[in-house]
């Protein structure tokens, strides 16, 4: 792709925010800027310690594979790792009972069951007034409002005032509305609805009669469900103060690498840390409990001890997943005695991620140090894991077109950013591993088939958390 000149007086930087962060990723010729499946340097914002084209056998003679899982299914195999090892045959966590006010985004346990009939008792459903028989109806001076206890029968040819929610009191016609009705020079009611004869109603008008909505012991919603905010209306109106609800899981977050800085410019050869601010709202908005983010550094004495004290549900390491003399991650596994589920991935970038089950029921999720490459090995292996953990269920997949050409890896899967505009994806420049100019500019990652892809190629796509959810909603 040739690149757009600077117009007189702007800075080659200046350029317009939908030109400069969703440039079409075109095929490139040899000498243009290098796709995303290739080798990156260092480029300042996090440290890698196993590059993309990283093979071979490392020093320590574990093997590392050349190939590695095809990417549909490692996803499938961190999904049911939780599955084949003891628990709940779901592979979810062990259901615990919260208040309301805590239940929001976790799962139902078991089936909402309503333990009262809704409405509990005959209600007006409107404003207006009660009546009983056929009008003209002498009013009551005290009228009945929602709240207080049940009012005295009515006789036939008697009102009274009511408010919405009100207790209908016995041997009540109908609901008379507000701008349905007028009072005469004596006080006495008339219907005025042009739609049927004078002084009449309709019996059980505007009447929500009990039991209207559920009979107690009806199932109201089934296990699984998601608990959002109408749920825990639902839940209130139905009886509840607890819910019997699937956990979140547990995760730490550890950071590895000596070269990284937590505040101000890289220099003499430390780069700022891009992953410790991005990893943990990402697994939040993913259902994670984050307990604990620290920095380790590349020892791997020091890694085994944060991994034996650790008892979070799942820990996502940073670096050190392939090959290099400072990739502490594999030796560590294996003094743990842990056993490897996924050892690298036929998908770029991330090509190096990993997934372990340590200490029975513990989950390691071993992310590569470069950081699109990590955002690679969070949807591939940490989302599905999540998923099963926490009982949430599988986003619905989708495909649209793709808007312009994506250059493909000859033999692996590639994820690259996309945005959205109406019914087409726009592939993302920027999307080498080491780069998150164009993940920050995405709505999604499209999922490109080994060889690549033409334009309207329909690319599966993954929904990037905030895309669909919205920031509020995702992160809280």
């Amino acid at each position: 792709m040739t690149p757009r000149t600077p117009r007189a007086g702007e800075e080659a930087d200046d350029l317009d925010v939908e030109e400069a962060l969703a440039l079409v990723n075109d095929a490139h010729t040899p000498g243009d800027r290098p796709s995303g499946d290739r080798r990156r340097p260092n480029d300042g914002t996090h440290g890698t310690h196993g590059n993309e084209g990283s093979h071979g056998t490392p020093a320590s003679g574990a093997p590392v594979h050349r190939d590695g899982t095809d990417w549909a299914e490692a996803r499938a195999t961190a999904e049911r790792a939780p599955r084949l090892r003891g628990g709940h045959r779901g592979g979810h966590l062990t259901p615990v009972s919260v208040p309301l006010s805590s239940a929001l985004g976790l799962t139902l346990a078991g089936p909402l069951i309503a333990l009262t009939d809704l409405p509990s008792f005959d209600t007006s459903a409107m404003d207006g007034w009660a009546v009983s028989g056929p009008g003209p109806w002498d009013v009551r001076e005290e009228g009945v409002l929602a709240g207080h206890t049940a009012h005295a029968p009515l006789t036939d040819g008697e009102a009274v005032r009511i408010a919405t929610g009100a207790r209908i009191p016995p041997d009540t016609t109908a609901v008379l509305r507000s701008e349905h009705g007028r009072t005469d020079d004596n006080g006495r009611l008339h219907a005025t609805a042009a739609t049927r004869a004078p002084h009449t109603v309709s019996h059980g008008q505007d009447i929500r009669p009990r039991g209207q909505e559920c009979r107690n012991g009806d199932q109201l919603l089934p296990v699984g469900t998601l608990v959002t905010p109408p749920v825990l209306g639902m839940a209130a109106a139905a009886g509840y103060d607890t819910l019997t609800v699937v956990p979140r899981p547990r995760a730490a977050v550890f950071v590895l690498g000596d070269e990284l800085l937590g505040e101000g410019l890289p220099h003499d050869g430390l780069i700022r840390d891009a992953l410790g601010p991005l990893l943990p709202p990402w697994l939040r908005a993913l259902g994670a409990d984050v307990v604990d983010v620290r920095r380790v550094g590349d020892d791997e004495d020091a890694l085994h001890q944060a991994l034996t004290a650790c008892d979070a549900d799942i820990v996502v390491t940073t670096g050190g997943t392939a090959a290099g003399p400072v990739d502490h991650v594999h030796p560590t596994l294996r003094r743990l005695g842990a056993e490897l589920l996924v050892d690298g991935v036929a998908v770029r970038p991330g090509h190096p991620m990993l997934l372990a089950r340590f200490a029975e029921q513990q989950y390691l999720v071993g992310l590569p140090g470069n950081p699109l490459a990590a955002v690679s090995g969070l949807v591939t292996l940490a989302e599905p894991l999540l998923r099963t953990l926490a009982a949430r269920p599988a986003p619905e997949g989708y495909t649209l077109p793709l808007r312009d050409a994506v250059q493909g890896h000859p033999h692996d899967t590639r994820l690259v950013p996309v945005a959205l505009r109406g019914d087409r994806a726009l592939p993302l420049l920027y999307n080498g591993p080491a780069m998150l100019r164009g993940i920050a500019a995405a709505d999604a990652l499209a999922v490109v088939p080994p060889g690549g892809a033409k334009p309207g190629y329909e690319a599966e796509l993954l929904d990037l958390p905030w895309a669909s959810g919205g920031i509020g909603v995702c992160f809280t």
